[in-house]
C-alpha cells in the first residue's frame, strides 16, 4: 500500500458515527454532470430561475451603490442578518398580509440552511421524522446527517395523503417529532396540499405533539388557481412550527440568501448554532436584496416570473403529449413553480435512462433520488423553469429519443 492510500485508509475507522448518514445530492450533482458533458445538453434537472429573468443589470446598478457605501459592505453582519434586509423584508411581508415580529426572523444562507438549522437542534439520533413520497432529497439527506429515522407518507394528485400519514404513524408506534412539508408546489411533484388536508395536518400534528417544519420556496410563484393559508398562519397559537423560505427561486440561486420564521426562542437558539457554522449571511449579497426590495421592484419582478413560468409549464406539457402520451406516460399539473413530474409506464427504469439521457443532450432527475427507500423507478422530475419553451421542447423530444433507444416494450 502507497503511502497517501495508508493515509487515506487510516480515516475509515475514525469518522464520527452521524457520519454513515451524509450522502450527498443527485440533484446538486447533476451541475457538475452537466459541466463535464462534452455534448450540449438541455437542462431540464435543476430547479434553477429563468436566466433570461435574472435582473441582472438592476443587480449591477444595485451592487455598485452598496460598494459606495463603503468597507461596511464587506465586513461581518449581525447574525440575525443585515438591518436593511430584515427591515425591508418585514414591511414586504406585512404588505402581503403576513405579521412577523422582529424576533421570529432570521436571514440564512438559503433556505437550506433553514433546514439544516432546524434539523441541529431539533433531530437527534432516532428521533421520527415524517417526510413525503418522493420529497426534496436535500433536505432528507439532512435529517440523514442528524441520524433521524424517518417514514415515507406517500403523495397524490393533491400532495401529502394525510390520511395515510396517520397510518403510518399508528403503525410506527410513536408519534412523529418533526413532520417535513412542502405543501406549496412540491418539489419534485409540483403538488398543492389542499385547505381540508392543511387543516388535518395541523389537527395530527397538535394531537401529537409534533412539530412541522414548513418548506416554502415556491409559493409566491403562483400562476394558477387560488392562493391557501400557509400552514404557518393555520397553525398560529395551536402547533409549533417552524417556516424556511428563500430568494433563491425569485431573484437568483446564487445569492444564497434566504430566511426563517419562528418562535423567538427557536430563532435564539438558531443565532447560537449559526455562530459555529457561518457567522453570518453573505453582507454583500444581503444589502443588495434589501435595496432590490426598497426599490418596489419585487412585485413587478414576481408577477413577470408567474406568466413567464406558465408559459414555459404550458409548452412543455404540449411538448409531453406530442412526444410522450403515445409511450404510456402521464404527468402532473402544477398551478406553480418549477416542476412537474413524469411518470412512464412499469418496468422502466429512469436510473437506467439517465446516461443514455445525458448522451442524447438532455438532463433530468431521476425518481428514486427523491425517496429514501429508492421508490418511484420508473418516474423522473422535470424543471420547466431554466431552459425557454423552444429548448425545453428540444429537450423532450430528445428524452424520447432516449426511452426509444432503451428498446423497452
Amino acid at each position: 500500500m502507497s503511502a497517501p492510500d495508508a493515509v487515506t485508509a487510516g480515516f475509515h475507522d475514525r469518522y464520527a458515527t452521524r457520519a454513515a448518514g451524509i450522502v450527498g445530492s443527485v440533484i446538486d450533482a447533476s451541475t457538475s454532470i452537466i459541466q463535464s458533458r462534452r455534448n450540449d445538453v438541455v437542462r431540464l434537472a435543476m430547479g434553477s430561475p429563468a436566466a433570461d429573468f435574472v435582473p441582472v443589470a438592476l443587480f449591477e446598478e444595485l451592487l455598485v451603490a452598496v460598494a459606495r457605501e463603503g468597507a461596511g459592505a464587506f465586513d461581518y453582519g449581525p447574525t440575525e442578518g443585515d438591518e436593511a434586509l430584515r427591515a425591508e423584508l418585514l414591511r414586504d411581508l406585512a404588505a402581503r398580509g403576513e405579521e412577523v415580529s422582529p424576533s421570529s426572523l432570521l436571514i440564512t444562507t438559503g433556505g437550506m440552511q433553514g433546514i439544516d438549522l432546524v434539523c441541529k437542534l431539533f433531530v437527534g439520533p432516532g428521533d421520527l421524522v415524517v417526510v413525503e413520497s418522493p420529497t426534496y432529497t436535500n433536505a432528507t439527506a439532512t435529517i440523514s446527517s442528524y441520524e433521524g429515522r424517518m417514514i415515507e407518507v406517500p403523495c397524490d394528485a393533491d400532495g401529502m395523503d394525510v390520511d395515510a400519514l396517520a397510518e403510518r404513524v399508528a403503525a410506527a408506534g410513536a408519534p412523529p417529532k418533526l413532520i417535513y412539508t412542502i405543501p406549496t408546489f412540491q418539489n419534485p411533484s409540483g403538488t398543492t396540499l389542499p385547505l381540508a388536508r392543511r387543516e388535518r395536518l395541523i389537527d395530527l400534528a397538535e394531537r401529537w405533539g409534533s412539530l412541522i417544519l414548513e418548506d416554502d420556496p415556491y409559493s409566491w410563484l403562483r400562476f394558477e388557481g387560488d392562493a391557501l393559508p400557509s400552514l404557518r398562519a393555520l397553525a398560529a397559537g395551536r402547533v409549533p412550527l417552524i417556516a424556511v423560505h428563500t430568494f433563491s427561486k425569485v431573484l437568483a440561486p446564487g445569492l444564497r440568501v434566504g430566511w426563517t420564521i419562528a418562535d423567538p426562542a427557536v430563532i435564539a437558539r438558531m443565532v447560537d448554532a449559526r455562530q459555529s457554522m457561518d457567522t453570518c449571511t453573505n453582507t454583500l449579497q444581503q444589502r443588495l436584496v434589501a435595496r432590490f426590495l426598497a426599490a418596489r421592484h419585487l412585485d413587478d419582478h414576481v408577477t413577470g416570473l408567474r406568466v413567464e413560468y406558465r408559459r414555459r409549464k404550458l409548452a412543455m406539457q404540449a411538448a409531453l403529449r406530442e412526444e410522450l402520451a403515445g409511450h404510456g406516460a402521464r404527468w402532473t399539473d402544477p398551478g406553480g413553480g418549477f416542476f412537474l413530474w413524469l411518470t412512464l409506464p412499469d418496468g422502466m427504469s429512469t436510473s437506467a435512462l439517465f446516461p443514455a439521457a445525458l448522451d442524447a443532450g438532455v438532463a433530468f432527475v431521476p425518481g428514486a433520488a427523491f425517496s429514501i427507500s429508492g421508490a418511484f423507478p420508473n418516474a423522473l422530475r422535470l424543471a420547466f423553469s431554466a431552459e425557454d419553451p423552444a429548448r425545453a421542447s428540444e429537450g423532450v423530444r430528445r428524452l424520447r429519443q432516449a426511452i426509444d433507444g432503451m428498446g423497452w416494450s
